[in-house]
């Protein structure tokens, strides 16, 4: 009955318990029995019933369950395991868009069989191709109000990757680490939760990937220990998927498939961005866009942060140092330049009835509230404030309104939403019943701070009998209280770690409604599953150091498996004081982020990339890459060149490399940056590089990311690989090499193999598109190459698009494929790049052509 859906019960002989120590108390926990299985089309559903006395381990165990298992076209695998009273919370689809049918097809072959333990009860497997991926078998089920357990057999030393955000290393520790999802305002503290909450993992066995995905809201813990891997949850439902691959790029397809494809992004946005907290008046924000011009270094978007509003109040500008007709009149010289402006707006709005916006929230019922009906009230920057309740009925008018009344004084290019977790910097409603002419200061300055309050471990939504491994005292801490109240009769307990991905939702919105064709930026720092189709990201407020200069690169390639790529960390870092050589180095890194900007806190030294000679140096060459490829640039200027310069030189000849990489990411979302172990995913070697990456398929970063480094030990992986500068050829024997790195240079090598679409870059993103292109072609060890190019206006989302493929055979290059959009550029330059010694003539415009072997020629 069940052979087409490769369902099967296994008949195993297990002992009673298997890794008990992994899991204690829970291991006396009798599971639970399932019951007859009712097929229905490609899916299957059963009852389970709680197989013995219930252990109430961390809540009160529920006796009757149901089963929902379904697979799609052996392709991926959802197990649903809910209340049958349907009393438990379930991630309504409205806020995540689950795609319940999908269509892609592969060669995964997935299937799911079962057993019926004799103690540990019911479990199940997760097999590809005969090869079980996930194993829950003698693992008792656990399934209380407040607690749910599943438990998954790991290989040994397994190769696991994403969870989180967790600033940690990109190969994920399985002896003994914890994932902790409990969106958290804190400054990316090492291996400790902090603003999103992605719980997808990936793993690579035998050079084959797999997924798997928790569609859970509670606070949560993923253990990696004893070689298991298990999911603790506050509550809830146990809805996980599975997604065969094989390869890593197969995962993330399915994954956002299911949850939601990355945005469309607008071309300006791979520009690069300049922003810092603390900027005193619009005059001082003018005098730093003049500063880049002058040292000639792009900057597409100035970026001013809370500093531009009245008290740091919402929609609102400093009457003052801020004045709106200055701030006009700066935007609109922004503009005349093709450059762009975007600000920031928080969800705490302050509790003042002579303020607009929480007047006319009053009035429309959208604030979030205390369990007695009144308006909850915490802390932020403008004092006591009221947050936001997104499942409030008029919650999307009352926001809308108030974006539109600020964009019609100043209409921003972009938007930046933060502090959206949401962040307080009291626990519980410490403004309520207090004078709205009170204004406090913030907690961290005041010498008479009270005590934390004495945790109610009475109140089991307040302190859950399992402690997820947040490092607060109370989980309230640093965001709304659990025991909040939402519109819709919910506790903020269960949606807590929604928070950031609703306020994204209803953002993005406004902004498309504003400008209904236009594709809109937006930024945000707390993110869910999905939160890709509607919001960018940055990884927050990490630090000056070295670690967080190393550690941003794994983060940013977390959040290619989090469907959610453009993405980026505060180039030379955020809080504290860089140094020259520090920020010199990050520039080289942060060049090529997807998103690449500079950023630091209030009262830390200016680290603006014009502000020492040598960063500067790196910045224009790793942004503005005039002529940079062609060879005898580099000879000449080589001695000159340093640091700011020179990186972001590369970025803008690439951009419509990166355009191409993020239009196929919204398609089918592939990475834009990508860790090595995706593209040689049977090279042990490259298992755990998290000190390079690529960009796409065919563009290797090997930075340095040591203090007075001027060496840097990279991997090349098998293939031939060719300088950037000189194009001179690597042959990659799959091992180490010693590059140099002088402190003005960062190693970028092209893959043999690929067709690089390149642009003579302009000041701006808008005057480099004008310029013609270049194509590097550079040939495998076979003599053959391919790529391709994306072309649309990079504005509208209705253009008409050109999708052209480009294929070289070592003798003639060919284009081919879609041509709908016109502009006024042409290929101008064609570099064959030969590295092997096969090359003998090739074929352009049908006119015939030696080459030299391991050289290059220019056409």
């Amino acid at each position: 009955m069940f052979k087409k859906l490769r369902v099967s019960l296994l008949l195993l002989a297990l002992p009673a318990f298997i890794g008990a120590t992994a899991y204690a108390p829970s291991y006396q926990c009798p599971g639970y029995k399932l019951g007859e299985l009712v097929q229905n089309g490609n899916s299957f559903s059963a009852d389970l019933t709680l197989a013995g006395k219930p252990c109430n381990i961390y809540g009160n165990d529920i006796t009757n369950l149901n089963l929902q298992v379904k697979i799609n076209q052996g392709n991926s695998i959802r197990v649903q395991i809910t209340d049958k009273d349907q009393k438990q919370f379930q991630i309504p689809e409205t806020i995540v868009e689950i795609n319940s049918d999908s269509k892609l097809t592969g060669f995964a072959d997935l299937s799911f069989s079962y057993v019926q333990h004799p103690s540990a009860g019911f479990g199940f497997q997760i097999s590809r191709a005969g090869e079980v991926i996930f194993d829950t078998t003698g693992y008792p089920l656990v399934f209380e109000d407040q607690y749910l357990e599943l438990i998954s057999k790991l290989p040994h030393n397994a190769n696991i990757y994403g969870m989180g955000e967790t600033p940690d290393y990109f190969r994920r520790d399985t002896n003994n680490s914890t994932k902790t999802l409990w969106a958290r305002d804190a400054g990316d503290p090492f291996r400790e939760n902090v603003y999103g909450s992605h719980s997808i993992y990936m793993e690579n066995r035998n050079g084959k990937f797999h997924g798997s995905y928790m569609h859970n809201s509670h606070g949560m813990d993923i253990n990696l220990i004893d070689d298991t891997i298990q999911y603790r949850m506050l509550g809830g439902v146990i809805d996980i998927s599975f997604f065969g691959g094989p390869t890593a790029y197969d995962v993330i397809n399915a994954y956002t498939d299911f949850v939601g494809r990355p945005r469309r992004i607008p071309y300006w946005t791979l520009g690069f961005h300049n922003c810092r907290y603390g900027y005193k008046s619009i005059d001082e924000v003018d005098q730093v866009i003049a500063n880049y011009s002058k040292a000639n270094i792009p900057l597409e978007v100035m970026w001013i942060d809370i500093d531009y509003m009245d008290r740091t109040r919402d929609f609102t500008v400093d009457p003052v140092n801020f004045s709106l007709n200055k701030v006009q009149n700066t935007l609109n010289r922004l503009h005349t330049n093709s450059q762009k402006m975007v600000m920031m707006v928080d969800p705490a709005i302050q509790r003042n009835s002579s303020y607009g916006p929480y007047a006319r929230g009053v009035q429309d019922d959208v604030f979030v509230k205390n369990q007695d009906g009144s308006v909850y009230v915490g802390q932020v920057w403008p004092g006591y404030t009221a947050f936001p309740d997104w499942f409030a009925p008029n919650v999307d008018k009352w926001w809308s309104n108030e974006l539109n009344m600020f964009f019609d004084q100043i209409e921003l290019d972009g938007m930046w939403i933060d502090m959206n977790e949401a962040a307080s910097f009291c626990t519980g409603s410490c403004g309520s019943g207090i004078s709205e002419d009170v204004v406090p200061i913030l907690p961290w300055t005041d010498p008479n701070a009270p005590p934390h309050r004495t945790p109610n471990v009475n109140n089991t939504f307040l302190v859950p009998k399992y402690t997820i491994n947040n490092p607060q005292v109370e989980i309230s801490d640093k965001g709304i209280e659990t025991i909040s109240v939402h519109a819709n009769g919910l506790i903020d307990y269960h949606v807590h770690n929604l928070y950031g991905h609703m306020m994204a939702q209803h953002t993005s919105k406004f902004l498309k409604t504003r400008r209904p064709n236009v594709k809109p930026f937006l930024l945000g720092r707390s993110t869910f599953a999905g939160s890709g189709a509607y919001v960018d990201h940055w990884n927050g407020d990490n630090a000056s150091e070295w670690d967080d200069l190393h550690i941003s690169i794994a983060s940013m390639l977390d959040f290619g498996i989090f469907g959610i790529p453009f993405v980026g960390s505060d180039i030379c870092g955020f809080n504290g004081n860089t140094t020259e050589q520090l920020c010199g180095r990050w520039t080289q890194v942060g060049a090529f982020y997807p998103f690449s900007r500079v950023h630091n806190v209030k009262g830390a030294i200016p680290q603006e990339l014009y502000r020492w000679d040598s960063v500067a140096e790196t910045a224009r060459r790793a942004l503005n890459v005039r002529y940079s490829l062609l060879p005898y640039y580099y000879t000449k200027h080589h001695t000159a060149s340093t640091v700011a310069r020179r990186a972001l030189n590369v970025r803008y000849s690439l951009l419509p490399y990166y355009y191409t990489k993020h239009h196929i990411a919204s398609t089918i979302g592939t990475p834009v940056a990508r860790p090595l172990v995706f593209e040689f995913s049977n090279d042990a070697n490259t298992f755990a590089i998290d000190a390079q990456f690529m960009i796409g398929e065919g563009i290797l970063i090997s930075p340095v990311i040591s203090e007075n480094a001027t060496t840097v030990d990279a991997y090349i992986p098998k293939g031939i690989w060719y300088d950037w500068y000189n194009y001179s050829p690597v042959v990659g024997m799959g091992q180490n090499v010693t590059l140099d790195a002088p402190i003005n240079h960062v190693n970028v090598h092209i893959r043999g193999g690929s067709i690089i679409p390149t642009q003579t870059p302009g000041k701006t993103v808008e005057d480099s598109r004008k310029n013609n292109f270049t194509l590097i072609v550079a040939s495998d060890e076979n003599g053959n190459a391919q790529g391709e190019l994306y072309l649309d206006d990079g504005i509208t989302y209705d253009s008409p698009s050109s999708m052209i493929k480009f294929t070289f055979d070592g003798k003639t290059l060919v284009s081919s494929g879609s041509y709908g959009y016109n502009q006024n550029t042409c290929i101008e330059k064609v570099v064959i790049l030969y590295g092997t010694d096969n090359c003998k003539q090739t074929t352009l415009n049908n006119v015939s052509l030696s080459l030299n072997c391991g050289w290059q020629i220019q056409i």
